[in-house]
């Protein structure tokens, strides 16, 4: 939660104060007061400071008591600043200065010792290595540009300062307005959990802002996150999001399937996923996103594109189509009136092409025509200029129908140069701009195709918890037996195919008792059995299963050989990881060979529910293949479900798995199960 402190504090002192606003400590104070802070602010400097509207203290002992303490000094000087402020009364601390954890052990001490004295005194830092908060009460940041605040405008939480105002910036440039920003810096003490927690508290449905805009490049308490968010957005609120700082170094040394596939990046998308988070990878997507949101009507899956730019639409259709929306024609008779109202050569199947000479008056009766049109439910209107006349009337019928019309309308006005005096004014009006058709088409699929969140709705397969929990307490860490296994999938009531170890020769003479021929025939030992040759198919007479029982004893590290009965279908994995405090990341796709070389791979965070598990098995590229192809029979679907709910549930009730590799699993109309599988435990 924020403090009052740090929200809405009556007096600031700015440590390290200056009358120089190309200084942090000189610029927060102009745009303190610019912003029009109305409580009293206190210059401390050795040096003697003259600001209007300034007190210069020499001092910070000398200071009277302050609810908010701006400090912009040498960070080995933080710490006993904040420890004198605090015990003096100061409950909030706003820390631009670096060199703390980012700069290595001795910085890491620092911010440590900041932490220990802020929950000693029972006060809050923002930051450290930040640029500070700007909100409706004061403009507590040293950068440029201050936006206008708007009550109804988005909220930002970022981790970086830089790109704040990179983001602040950019997002001028389209009309997106901000309410709340929060440069969060290292996070120390309060993170994007904290302020996401605190938005969630005193989230107002009348007042508070309903879209949130994250750049971060830590997420210390995964859960924390996932409740608040989840909460938000169910409240009614969009989240988009950046996550910075992925690596996939980390992935080559994992040593199974599962484990290579689950880089840091397929992590924080599982995470964002749950949460019903946009997951954006750059600035100008984020701020696209957001400027879908703050029109704030219903984006729905059908979307008109009228135009007077025939490449435009083309463009924006294909990026549209490609992303799950459609661009649904228009009957003719329906649009036969409206057709008559425009220039020959115009067409009105969809997109809706008014031709270069089109009027204001022509766009006015399009949009009329689409609004009162149940095909449809947004609109797209792309409309530039190529300088040889003014298009301010064009821009002013937009103004009127973005006010009127019940329907989304996303203008896309992409003469800047040509139309650049229009557009400010339409800008100026509260309205977005789109210029790029692209760019709002990828924002606008984002937007209309998540979901909503799937955090807390989860379903528990029935299982023997009993046994399953038996099992992991009689085993050691590392990779358990393959009869251990086959006992703890069974358990969990995930289907195996027939099987038996076997150790010698002899033993191989009575297997017709128990098995069918064809059998497949596995190498027990390398963890890699199809790269050293140790895997066999199709093995239909007992001359043939001692010949390969033989020479696979021969192979390096090998214990003895695993049989299997062979069974027909496709090959598919599913199969779960361990990731720190986000706990267990579950995927599937493709099995075989082909999980790291075609990667079409679905994931979601354990535990899952049904419908998530369908949501995973849908997305995959493949998914045609599951549903059946070209007269050949589909898979078991209902069954690929059950399989990956008891995987997520098996994780969830034995935390003590890091590993668990289900691959291949053989699956056709009527079955799927389990051929080969690992598991680790930790």
């Amino acid at each position: 939660m924020l403090q009052n402190s740090v929200l809405n504090p009556e007096q600031i002192a700015i440590i390290g104060a200056s009358e120089n606003q190309s200084k942090p400590g000189g610029k927060v104070i102009y745009n303190l007061i610019s912003g029009g802070f109305k409580g009293k602010i206190y210059g401390v400097n050795p040096k003697t400071i003259s600001i209007k509207g300034v007190k210069h203290i020499a001092k910070v002992d000398l200071l009277p008591k302050v609810d908010l303490a701006i400090l912009s000094i040498p960070a080995f000087l933080c710490v006993e600043t904040v420890e004198t402020l605090a015990q003096a009364g100061t409950k909030g601390f706003i820390i631009y200065s670096a060199g703390f954890a980012e700069a290595g052990e001795q910085g890491v001490d620092l911010e440590n010792q900041l932490i220990s004295i802020a929950e000693k005194y029972n006060a809050q830092i923002i930051g450290p290595n930040c640029i500070g908060i700007i909100n409706g009460h004061y403009k507590g940041v040293f950068t440029t540009p201050v936006p206008h605040y708007y009550e109804e405008g988005c909220e930002l939480i970022s981790s970086s300062g830089a790109t704040a105002v990179f983001i602040m910036e950019a997002a001028h440039a389209v009309g997106l307005k901000f309410s709340n920003i929060y440069s969060i810096g290292n996070a120390g003490q309060t993170g994007v959990e904290e302020i996401l927690e605190h938005m969630d508290a005193t989230f107002d449905p009348e007042r508070s802002p309903k879209v949130k805009l994250l750049y971060l490049e830590n997420i210390k308490n995964p859960f924390k996150f996932l409740k608040h968010a989840s909460s938000l957005v169910r409240k009614g609120c969009h989240i988009a999001a950046i996550k910075s700082g992925y690596s996939e170094a980390g992935s080559r040394a994992a040593s199974s399937h599962t484990g290579a596939i689950a880089t840091s990046d397929t992590l924080i998308r599982a995470l964002f996923k749950k949460a019903a988070i946009v997951y954006c990878h750059s600035r100008e997507e984020l701020i696209n996103v957001a400027a879908v949101w703050q029109e704030n009507k219903a984006i729905g899956k059908n979307i008109a594109i009228i135009t007077h730019a025939g490449g435009s639409a083309v463009m924006l259709t294909d990026v549209l189509s490609s992303n799950g929306l459609n661009i649904p024609p228009i009957d003719e008779q329906k649009a036969k009136n409206l057709l008559k109202k425009l220039h020959p050569g115009s067409s009105v199947s969809n997109p809706i092409d008014f031709l270069a000479t089109g009027t204001a008056d022509q766009l006015a009766e399009i949009i009329d025509f689409c609004e009162n049109l149940n095909e449809i439910d947004a609109m797209v209107v792309v409309f530039g200029s190529p300088g040889l006349f003014n298009v301010g009337d064009v821009y002013q019928v937009l103004h009127e129908k973005l006010k009127s019309c019940k329907k989304a309308i996303f203008p896309v006005l992409p003469s800047l140069v040509n139309a650049g005096k229009e557009i400010q004014e339409f800008l100026d009006k509260g309205h977005v701009n789109f210029p790029d058709e692209v760019v709002l088409g990828k924002a606008l699929a984002s937007a209309a195709n998540i979901d909503g969140p799937a955090y807390g709705k989860y379903d528990l397969a029935e299982m023997d918890y009993s046994r399953i929990r038996d099992i992991i307490a009689e085993s050691k860490s590392g990779y358990l037996d393959t009869q251990i296994v086959r006992e703890l999938l069974l358990a969990s009531g995930i289907e195996m195919v027939k099987e038996q170890e076997f150790y010698d020769e002899k033993s191989l003479g009575n297997i017709h008792k128990s098995m069918e021929f064809p059998l497949v025939m596995k190498v027990l030992g390398p963890i890699h059995k199809t790269d050293v040759g140790g895997v066999s198919l199709n093995i239909n007479s007992q001359e043939f299963l001692k010949k390969e029982f033989n020479r696979m004893r021969k192979i390096s590290g090998a214990k003895g050989v695993l049989i299997q009965e062979m069974k027909k279908g496709e090959e598919f994995f599913a199969g779960a990881v361990k990731k720190g405090n986000f706990g267990h990341l579950v995927l599937c796709g493709m099995g075989g060979i082909f999980v790291e070389i075609i990667k079409d791979v679905a994931n979601g965070l354990a535990p899952l529910s049904k419908r998530e598990a369908e949501k995973m098995i849908q997305s995959l590229k493949t998914y045609p293949i599951i549903q059946g192809y070209r007269g050949r029979a589909g898979i078991n679907e209902v069954a690929f479900a059950d399989v990956i709910v008891r995987l997520a549930s098996l994780v969830h009730l034995a935390p003590e798995i890091e590993e668990i590799d289900m691959n291949p699993l053989i699956g056709n109309e009527k079955e799927l199960v389990v051929v080969d599988a690992r598991i680790r435990l930790s």
